[in-house]
């Protein structure tokens, strides 16, 4: 049996976090001591284990909480799916918003020291690479080929406009 303080130590919880989720219906204990105490068995420490687990993929709690009791792999796959998705559209999003605070800020010096990557930038970078014009396409299309989706993701994350990216996808497949 694991004590409440224990149980939320060993997750990186607090013991706030674990009354929490019992007020939400998420993680019960299953017992208590003599004194009143709060007890969880291996049962309650694997499903916490599992919803400090769906936490980290960023699913919110009343979602965790179907997942729980509905151990339905295809239900959690679609959940899954779903977060990742979300994901996605938060990453153009922000790198939308890298793009224009690189644009505020007037200076092409500035990327160099951001994440953020232009396509000037990652030509140079692949001809330093020794990539020529003829390469740089033939990884375009194994990029295009292998993984459509990603490759339309990291040509919008270059700053590159709708028309030109249906341009250079369209050329890849070709």
């Amino acid at each position: 049996m694991w004590t409440i303080g224990r149980l939320a130590r060993r997750h990186g919880l607090s013991r706030t976090a674990l009354l929490y989720y019992d007020r939400q219906g998420l993680l019960h204990p299953s017992g208590r001591s003599p004194a009143g105490y709060r007890l969880y068995t291996e049962a309650d420490e694997l499903r916490l284990a599992r919803i400090c687990r769906y936490r980290e993929a960023g699913l919110p709690l009343r979602r965790i909480a179907g997942l729980l009791d509905q151990p339905d792999d295809d239900v959690l796959g679609r959940a899954l799916e779903a977060q990742l998705a979300a994901l996605d559209a938060e990453l153009v999003r922000i790198r939308r918003q890298q793009r224009v605070i690189l644009e505020l800020m007037g200076s092409r010096d500035s990327i160099g020291d951001s994440r953020a990557m232009d396509v000037h930038r990652w030509v140079e970078i692949l001809a330093e690479a020794g990539l020529d014009r003829e390469a740089r396409h033939r990884w375009h299309v194994e990029f295009e080929r292998l993984a459509p989706q990603a490759h339309q993701d990291f040509l919008e994350s270059l700053g590159l406009g709708p028309g030109e990216v249906a341009a250079i996808r369209a050329g890849c497949r070709a």
